[in-house]
Parts: C-alpha cells; structure tokens; sequence
C-alpha cells in the first residue's frame, strides 16, 4: 500500500513526535494525489495536514515508524494501529466564521509561552501550564453565540509550526459540529466542546 510522500509529510511527523514520541498518526484518502494526516498532540487537540500521496486507506500507524519509513527506508507504511487510535475527527472542514491576522495569533501563544519558560522549575509549574491551555485569550462571535479559541488550540498551530515564519498570512476560525478549529497556511487544528457546550452557527 502506497502512502504520502516524504517532503511535506517528514516535517509534520517530525514535529508531531517531537511532542510525543509515541503519537499516531491516522492516513485517510483525499482524492487520487492527495493524503490526510491526522495526529493527536499531549493536550489533547488534533492536528491536521493534506499532503501529496498514493492511494491509502483509513488506517492508522505509529507516527514515529512512519517517519523512519519516509526517510530511511521504502516508504511502505509499518503495521496498522488502527486500534490504538481512540478519538472522534471533525465531520468535514467546518464553516469559517473569521479571519484573525496571524500576527496577532503568534503574539498571543508567544506570550504563552513565555509566561511557561519565565515559570519553569517552580512549585505550580503544571498546574500554570494546564490553566494556560485552557485560557480563553480569542472570542468571536457567530450571529448570537460567542466561540472560544482557547490557548491549546493557538499553541497547536505554533508547536506544529503551520504558520509562515513571517506570520502574515491569516488564521481562519472554523466550527464543524461541536468542534472549534484554527487553519492556518500549512495545516489545521481541532478542539471538541462537550455536548453541553455545542456551538450551533446561526445563520
């Protein structure tokens, strides 16, 4: 079975078990060309990219062992895990409700991020990352309902490294169901809301 190719999936595989040696990584077709990748990062938000590839199945594999492959072996895809890939995907690329400028969105998970660096070895360290994680530093609203881009999902996109270097372009907001989702140019980010907490779009 054919798979995606190494030049613009290596950089998203690399980044992912940079974060989790041990992530998957879930291939599912988009079209004859075109491959899409799906991992999961240590808090919980899914990271996407379409890359150039044969035809492959729905199937997931170790993301690690799917890099070796790409860059040291044949390219063949390593044994399925298909059962160790536990979580729901978003049911299509959503509706975009706005346009943030991506400068805007690097300041904001920069400042994160220093706010981590700044606490580093300190009693309450974790306890300050997961409460940034969870922070809410973007709404924007959708006719009557206001939409929550939380800190997890901004450092996503930053850690994953799907923004361009010179932040320029812009990062859409997308909702799909009950999920809240960032596309910027080189992949995408997704968040699910409990049921209790589902966001319906008027429009």
């Amino acid at each position: 079975m054919a798979g995606p190719t190494a030049a613009e999936a290596a950089p998203f595989l690399a980044r992912l078990t940079r974060l989790d040696p041990d992530a998957l990584v879930r291939l599912r077709p988009a079209g004859p060309d075109r491959v899409v990748l799906w991992g999961r990062v240590p808090w919980g938000v899914l990271v996407t990219r379409t890359v150039p590839g044969g035809a492959v199945g729905d199937v997931s594999v170790g993301a690690a062992a799917l890099l070796r492959s790409l860059t040291d072996g044949d390219g063949t895809l390593p044994p399925s895990r298909d059962r160790d890939w536990r979580w729901p995907l978003p049911p299509g690329p959503g509706q975009v409700i706005e346009a943030l400028p991506g400068s805007e969105v690097r300041r904001l998970g920069t400042a994160a991020a220093r706010t981590l660096r700044e606490a580093r070895g300190r009693v309450g360290e974790r306890a300050l990352r997961d409460a940034l994680l969870e922070y809410v530093p973007i709404v924007v609203t959708a006719g009557d309902k206001k939409i929550e881009i939380r800190q997890g999902l901004v450092q996503a996109v930053l850690r994953m490294a799907f923004m361009s270097t010179d932040s320029v372009g812009d990062v859409t907001v997308r909702v799909a169901g009950t999920w809240v989702g960032l596309a910027a140019e080189y992949g995408s980010v997704w968040l699910q809301n409990t049921p209790s907490l589902a966001i319906h779009v008027a429009k």
